[in-house]
């Protein structure tokens, strides 16, 4: 796992050379790999990379050619394959120089071109330099496991691992996109390839992007399919989870595949036990597992993942997560998100990933996104009881069916269907609209954009976020199920632009941890999209497949156990009498008046009901969240300066064509 950076046809000054400005770039980004770091420069291009060795540890530094010398690489991910893709590389003639799989990828480029994209299965973010053609070719993973920001005016462009490295260059402005903001207060995220930043996009999953002549072609190479609702393949139950075995323990054993150990977060759920099931059936020697717990009860799952370390014994280490801890580590999480968040959830992760990497790990195994693929989230469930009770509105029963998917919010366990009407009511008839599913949750986390200071507001006045994502929609959208449309915006959207992003890149790569997926091996995903919907939502019983898949292979109490949120406390961790000095002085009156995004009378007047009430609602808790956490994202990156370390640049290699 790396960072990579890069610019191309970048104003330059007898002072300032490609060679300078990259070593600015990279150094804000050693995080991202500091074993290595290697910088490739010619007359109108510059190619970076930090390197975190974790396949070919001896011979795999970049930036890297293919065998003619022609094609230049600097590569962030894995291609899991890569062994089999290099022995049909070798039968053709092809020669290595090394044993990693950036040659691999290289290689492939420059025998298929931009189809070489259709037989990597993995994780990855790269660009290619073509010296003949003057060209860059850059690439995305297909669902954004890895992340690529770019900048581009007057025909110089750049791009960047996090946009961080962007903004060290000196041409490129630094301005919030209130319409991005507006975006991730709806979303939790921006819409692709929006940022929270004006000017700086990023390459959405799926695609790739070619650069030339101050021309930038953006083309998508694939995307998630689901067949029609009539076509779905209902073959024998059994056999289904046959193969879906197969492919996960597959998918698993091919993200085993470094020179360095590998070890697995067990979050004392089903998927990843399920997976830490496998890797134990795959390679029983000893396993290093993670597991994260709360000192505040409604969070902790902490008796779970316990009993599963010791059903599987493996060499487990738990580390427990206080609301101080995530307060003192609350501005550095936003450093390495850019991006506003709506929870401190990704805060506990990034400690998680600290305690890993003291323990001399770089790899680890996580259970993402089997909630998006065999339908694992609430939100799918309460939008099928929604449309349940869309048929009979007026109906006394069906509503409260909605106050058993929520029992760890305190609204939820003493709502009377009045109060449940009210909170689940919204367009309780639109069951037409194409993201129905999800219309409710953006409606409320919309509200966070009263907060937003009149300037603002004004701007916003005639802009819809969700114009952008009707428009957006695959063109045989409206021939899915309605379960693979929910599942469709959910995956490509909040899993895409926050859970692995947020949550997940970018807390364990602050700490050069790499996470691999096997749930997100494409192969499990076209598979689990033509599953029938039952297989995946019974009822309301959710990742049936997965679950009947797992009797016998965990402990009976976790395929058992309702489906717990993965939260973390908010208020608590901000508002106590140990408070960082940081809130209170970013949240103050002046401050708040200073960067202009939020209206002081109302934030002034939240922060006092906080101070007043025990139990806030859900809406307030992430409103005092998104406040916060833009308050410091405009501190870190467009109020202060940031300031590269180029010392900190490990075993640097300079090679100048």
């Amino acid at each position: 796992m790396c960072g990579i950076a890069g610019i191309f046809n970048y104003p330059l000054t007898a002072e300032i050379s490609n060679e300078y400005l990259l070593k600015r770039m990279l150094s804000v980004i050693n995080h991202r790999g500091p074993d290595e770091s290697g910088i490739y420069t010619g007359e109108k291009i510059g190619l970076g990379n930090v390197r975190l060795s974790i396949v070919d540890l001896s011979t795999g530094q970049q930036p890297l050619s293919d065998e003619s010398g022609n094609y230049w690489i600097v590569y962030n991910g894995e291609v899991f394959n890569y062994p089999e893709l290099k022995k049909d590389l070798e039968n053709q003639g092809v020669k290595f120089k090394t044993n990693c799989d950036t040659e691999v990828v290289v290689q492939m480029y420059a025998l298929y071109g931009a189809g070489c994209l259709k037989y990597f299965n993995g994780q990855f973010a790269f660009c290619i330099y073509d010296k003949i053609k003057q060209e860059l070719f850059l690439a995305r993973d297909r669902v954004g496991i890895r992340p690529l920001f770019y900048w581009s005016e007057n025909q110089s462009f750049a791009f960047c691992s996090e946009i961080k490295g962007i903004f060290t260059l000196d041409k490129v402005r630094r301005e919030l996109d209130t319409e991005s903001l507006a975006q991730i207060f709806t979303f939790w995220t921006t819409i692709t390839p929006n940022t929270p930043f004006k000017g700086i996009y990023e390459l959405p999953p799926g695609h790739h992007m070619l650069v030339k002549n101050g021309n930038i072609q953006i083309e998508q190479y694939w995307n998630m399919e689901f067949p029609s609702q009539h076509e779905t393949n209902s073959n024998n139950f059994s056999q289904k989870i046959d193969e879906f075995q197969d492919l996960l323990k597959d998918a698993v054993r091919i993200r085993l595949r470094a020179d360095v150990p590998v070890g697995a977060y067990l979050s004392g759920g089903l998927d990843s036990s399920v997976t830490t099931a496998l890797i134990h059936e795959i390679d029983p020697n000893v396993l290093n597992t993670f597991s994260i717990g709360f000192k505040e009860k409604a969070f902790d799952e902490t008796a779970y993942q316990l009993e599963c370390a010791k059903y599987f014994d493996t060499n487990h280490s738990a580390f427990e997560c206080t609301s101080n801890d995530i307060a003192d580590q609350f501005e550095n999480t936003i450093w390495h998100t850019e991006f506003p968040i709506l929870r401190t959830s990704p805060t506990p992760m990034f400690l998680l990933s600290k305690k890993v990497r003291e323990s001399n790990i770089k790899v680890v195994i996580t259970g993402e996104g089997a909630d998006e693929m065999l339908a694992g989230y609430n939100i799918f469930k309460e939008a099928k009881i929604r449309r349940f009770w869309a048929k009979e509105p007026n109906s006394a029963c069906r509503p409260k069916l909605l106050s058993k998917l929520y029992p760890y919010l305190p609204m939820m366990k003493e709502s009377n269907n009045t109060a449940l009407k009210m909170f689940f009511g919204y367009k309780l008839s639109e069951t037409y609209d194409p993201l129905y599913s999800h219309l409710l949750r953006w409606h409320n986390t919309s509200r966070i954009r009263t907060y937003f200071s009149d300037e603002i507001t004004s701007n916003l006045s005639n802009y819809n976020p969700l114009d952008k994502v009707y428009s957006s929609l695959p063109e045989n959208f409206s021939n899915w199920s309605e379960l693979a449309q929910s599942q469709y915006l959910e995956s490509t959207i909040f899993m895409s632009g926050y859970l692995l992003s947020s949550q997940g890149d970018r807390m364990g790569m602050g700490n050069s941890v790499e996470g691999r997926y096997p749930f997100l091996d494409y192969r499990l995903i076209e598979f689990s999209a033509k599953l029938p919907d039952s297989y995946k939502l019974n009822c309301l019983n959710e990742k049936f497949l997965l679950k009947r898949m797992s009797v016998g292979k965990i402990p009976e109490s976790i395929t058992k156990r309702s489906k717990q949120a993965y939260r973390a406390p908010i208020v608590t961790s901000f508002f106590n009498a140990n408070s960082p000095l940081y809130i209170s002085e970013i949240l103050s009156e002046d401050t708040i008046n200073e960067f202009g995004i939020f209206n002081p009378d109302k934030v002034r007047s939240l922060i006092s009901k906080i101070k007043k009430e025990l139990n806030l609602s859900e809406i307030d808790q992430m409103a005092i969240a998104a406040i916060l956490s833009t308050q410091l994202l405009y501190k870190l990156f467009i109020k202060n300066t940031i300031l590269p370390n180029v010392e900190c640049l490990a075993n640097l290699r300079i090679i100048h064509e």
